[in-house]
C-alpha cells in the first residue's frame, strides 16, 4: 500500500504542478497516470508543439515544459505509478481514500486530486481479428521500459513522433527494427523524420511506408506480421518478437464514471472555490473539470492546482492555520 497526503490521477501539467504547490506547503504527493511517462498529451502526443500562453514563455515545447515541470517538482520528492489506469476509488472508515490501478496497485490519502486531462487516454488499436490474443504476449501499446526489447526483433506501426522516436531509440537496442507507416510522408518532427531516413540509409531501420500490418500470427506468443505494400499489391512476412502499433491515444473517461461522482457529459463540475466535486476529499483540476466561464488551458489548470492545495492542506490539517507566505520571501524548502 503506497500512502501519501494527495493522490493525484493523471501526470499531465496539471498534475506535475500540483506536486509543487503541495510541497510548498509540506504536503506529499503521488501520481498515477494510465501512460508509460509523465507529462500526458504534451509528452505522448505533440512534444515538438510550441507553446506560447505559459506566462515568462514567449514560447516553449510542450517537451521541455513537461521536463520544467518535473525538474520543480523533483525536491519535494513525488511518488509515480506509470503505465497503471487508476479503476477504482474507495472510501475508508477514518476517512480516507483508496485509489487502486487496474495491475492491482493501492494507494491511499486523504485527498485524491483528478487531474486526468479529458479523461484516461487509452492507444488506437489496429483493425486486426486476433489482436486482442497477443495482448502482453508480443503486442504493446506503450514502451514503458526498453530494456525489454534489446535484441529482439520489433515492428513499430504509425506515422508520428512517437513511433518516430521510439523507432530511432531502438535502433542501438533491439536485433532489428521495422518502421511501418500508411503514407509516405510522416506527420512528425522533420528532424526526427531526417534521422529515420538515415537510419534506414544505413541499415539500422526497415522502413516501410505506404504499407500496414494486416495479420498478427503465432502460437500463444507473437511471431509473425503481415506487412501489405499498397503501391506493389504485395504482402510480406516478417519474424517478430513484439509489434507496438502508435497511432496516437483517444481520451476515455473509463473508470471514473463508476466513482460516484456528478457528472456533466464528460466533465465533472467543480465548485470553484476549491475546485471539490460533489464528493468531499475528491477534487478535480485541469480540462477534466467543469465550470461556468472554464477555459481549457494550462495556465488555468495551473490557477486551479494552486487553489486546490489550500483547500487540502486545510482538509488534512483542519487544526493548523495556514499562512500564505510568498515564495521570494520563504523560498523553495523542500522536505528533509
Amino acid at each position: 500500500m503506497i500512502e501519501t497526503d494527495i493522490i493525484i490521477i493523471g501526470a499531465g501539467p496539471c498534475g506535475l504542478f500540483t506536486v509543487f504547490e503541495a510541497g510548498l506547503i509540506k504536503l506529499r504527493c503521488h501520481l498515477i497516470d494510465s501512460l508509460a511517462q509523465p507529462g500526458g498529451q504534451l509528452a505522448e502526443i505533440y512534444p515538438k508543439k510550441p507553446i506560447y500562453d505559459v506566462p515568462g514563455f514567449p514560447s516553449i515545447l510542450a517537451g521541455e515544459l513537461v521536463d520544467n515541470l518535473i525538474k520543480q517538482g523533483e525536491p519535494f520528492k513525488p511518488g509515480f505509478t506509470l503505465g497503471e489506469r487508476a479503476e477504482q476509488i474507495e472510501k475508508t472508515e477514518d476517512n480516507q481514500f483508496i485509489v487502486t490501478t487496474n495491475r492491482g496497485t493501492q494507494h491511499k490519502a486523504p485527498v485524491v486530486a483528478i487531474a486526468g486531462g479529458l479523461g484516461c487516454f487509452e492507444p488506437r488499436k489496429p483493425e486486426l481479428t486476433n489482436l486482442e490474443k497477443y495482448e502482453d504476449h508480443g503486442v504493446d501499446y506503450i514502451i514503458k521500459d526498453p530494456e525489454k526489447f534489446r535484441d529482439k526483433n520489433v515492428v513499430i506501426a504509425g506515422g508520428g513522433d512517437s513511433a518516430l522516436d521510439w523507432s530511432i531509440f531502438l535502433a542501438d537496442v533491439a536485433k532489428s527494427v521495422t518502421l511501418v507507416h500508411r503514407r509516405s510522408k510522416f506527420r512528425g518532427a522533420l528532424d526526427s523524420v531526417e534521422k529515420v531516413e538515415m537510419l534506414s540509409q544505413a541499415g539500422k531501420i526497415d522502413l516501410i511506408t505506404n504499407a500496414e500490418i494486416t495479420e498478427l500470427g503465432g502460437g500463444s506468443d507473437l511471431e509473425s506480421v503481415h506487412i501489405f505494400k499498397k503501391l506493389e499489391e504485395t504482402s510480406v512476412i516478417k519474424d517478430v518478437d513484439y509489434f507496438i502499433p502508435l497511432f496516437g491515444l483517444s481520451p476515455k473517461l473509463g473508470p471514473l464514471k463508476e466513482w460516484g461522482l456528478n457528472l456533466n457529459k464528460e466533465s465533472i463540475p467543480v465548485n470553484t472555490v476549491d475546485y471539490s466535486t460533489s464528493v468531499p476529499g475528491i477534487y478535480a483540476i485541469g480540462d477534466i473539470n467543469d465550470y461556468e466561464g472554464k477555459l481549457r488551458l494550462i495556465l488555468c489548470g495551473f490557477h486551479e492546482a494552486t487553489i486546490m492545495v489550500q483547500s487540502a492542506y486545510r482538509r488534512i490539517h483542519p487544526e493548523k492555520n495556514l499562512v500564505l507566505k510568498y515564495t521570494t520571501v520563504s523560498g523553495v524548502n523542500a522536505f528533509n
